[in-house]
């Protein structure tokens, strides 16, 4: 796909005064904004949005009526400790807020005014931040073809896909309440395991703790019970995405998984970055998703729409990692893998139309995660499940260190970006999580 500037709002052509907005490799430029919560000096939250490398204060700005072009009840959500009140007014307002804050920050504002906005803006390197949204419900997809391929292999090599994978965009229910942020240590789990080789299943630490390279929408504004979101609507019912890392030990994920699916080797945590990059940013970058293979059938009608054509998004994602020898040697962590979102079998508006076919109530706040991207080739693999053939390929860092899976010290840093030419770099920041040690298995 090919997008020229011409074809665009004229605001993805201007510059900030924000120096750092400006530089060619910036995540965060003016036309991205991706909102996310501050917590200040005082303990109290802050809504604000990222711009080069600061972070401006949007609850300040509100409250110093630099903001009173915009409706009380959207200026009132920017006062707010998280995103859900905001996500309530809706993408249009939302898309209101975000090119008022553009005017504030573009190139050419007022000497005067800089010196007012300097003051809202706080460097985002040693700023402490929260989660930006409070999630009432967390659902994994597994919506990536290539991925589910994958690891069919690794499991049922005569029949890697179910007979209704490409048919139901398929999902479990995670825990919202294990969702931590971006940089949260996260302990190895304890598990029931049970090798192919033993009689008995055992109880420990899981020896076979993985990552899963995700992007996550947000809900912006729900529907109620018994009614559904219809997939010609469905992404106006998505505020933004973020990138997610779904922690799984694949050993008590294996023993426990037949007959109902995932549980405790996923539900011990999910790491969410703390940005949320809204839909308008993403606008140039929408594509479609990728073709069906010839003989695959095509969507039933209620996840079937016109508005198909741009439904993926051309977002670049890498996974690396970091051991803790590498950092005590000073080396920079190592790119395990990289792929690509648009490769999606399943869109996030198709997950929405039928999360909700059913009746299903989502929430402002609610979480929708891709499930594992991988692609079909060496190097496009979203997991070390994947990388190492189930643990039985052991794969050799840069440094010569062995890996089959996760070991205690090893950081996983997913980032994820789109771009092209002409236009400023999207990013989607970073998602961190270090692997602790076990804590010692204690009753409460």
């Amino acid at each position: 796909m090919v997008v020229t500037v011409t074809a665009l709002e004229e605001y993805w052509t201007w510059k900030s005064w924000v120096a750092s907005a400006n530089e060619p490799e910036c995540d965060f430029p003016l036309q991205n904004l991706p909102f996310c919560v501050l917590q200040m000096q005082d303990g109290e939250s802050h809504l604000g949005v990222g711009i080069g490398d600061f972070i401006f204060d949007l609850h300040l700005a509100a409250g110093n009526g630099l903001l009173d072009a915009l409706d009380s009840a959207l200026r009132h959500a920017c006062t707010a400790p998280y995103l859900n009140p905001l996500m309530q007014c809706g993408n249009g307002a939302v898309s209101q807020l975000r090119r008022a804050v553009m005017l504030l920050m573009t190139e050419g504002t007022d000497a005067t005014q800089i010196k007012i906005l300097e003051k809202l803006l706080i460097p985002r390197e040693g700023a402490v931040l929260r989660k930006p949204v409070q999630v009432g419900n967390y659902t994994d997809f597994y919506a990536s073809i290539d991925h589910a391929t994958n690891v069919g292999r690794l499991f049922r090599p005569d029949q890697p896909l179910l007979p209704n994978y490409k048919f139901v965009p398929i999902g479990y229910h995670g825990r919202a309440s294990s969702l931590i942020l971006s940089g949260t240590p996260v302990s190895r789990p304890h598990g029931q395991t049970k090798p192919p080789s033993a009689d008995l299943p055992t109880f420990g630490a899981t020896k076979q703790l993985d990552y899963e390279l995700e992007v996550g929408v947000y809900v912006g504004t729900g529907n109620s019970l018994g009614h559904s979101i219809s997939i010609e609507s469905a992404e106006e019912h998505i505020f933004g995405i973020s990138l997610v890392n779904d922690w799984s030990a694949r050993d008590i994920q294996a023993w426990e998984y037949q007959p109902l699916g995932p549980f405790l080797g996923k539900s011990f945590a999910t790491s969410i970055s703390p940005w949320v990059v809204t839909m308008d940013a993403l606008a140039p970058f929408r594509v479609p998703l990728a073709p069906r293979p010839s003989g695959d059938p095509a969507p039933l009608p209620y996840l079937s729409s016109p508005a198909g054509a741009a439904a993926a998004i051309d977002l670049k994602l890498e996974v690396h990692l970091s051991t803790q020898a590498m950092r005590d040697s000073a080396q920079l962590p190592v790119q395990l893998s990289s792929g690509n979102l648009r490769s999606l079998y399943w869109s996030f508006a198709q997950m929405l139309a039928h999360h909700t076919s059913n009746g299903c109530n989502l929430l402002s706040g609610d979480l929708i995660a891709s499930g594992t991207l991988s692609g079909p080739e060496e190097g496009s693999q979203g997991s070390l499940l994947e990388i190492s053939h189930r643990g039985t390929t052991p794969f050799k860092l840069a440094n010569g260190e062995i890996r089959s899976f996760l070991q205690d010290g090893d950081e996983v840093i997913l980032r994820g970006f789109c771009e092209l030419p002409g236009l400023p770099r999207i990013g989607l920041g970073e998602c961190r999580g270090i692997i602790a040690p076990p804590i010692a298995h204690t009753h409460e």
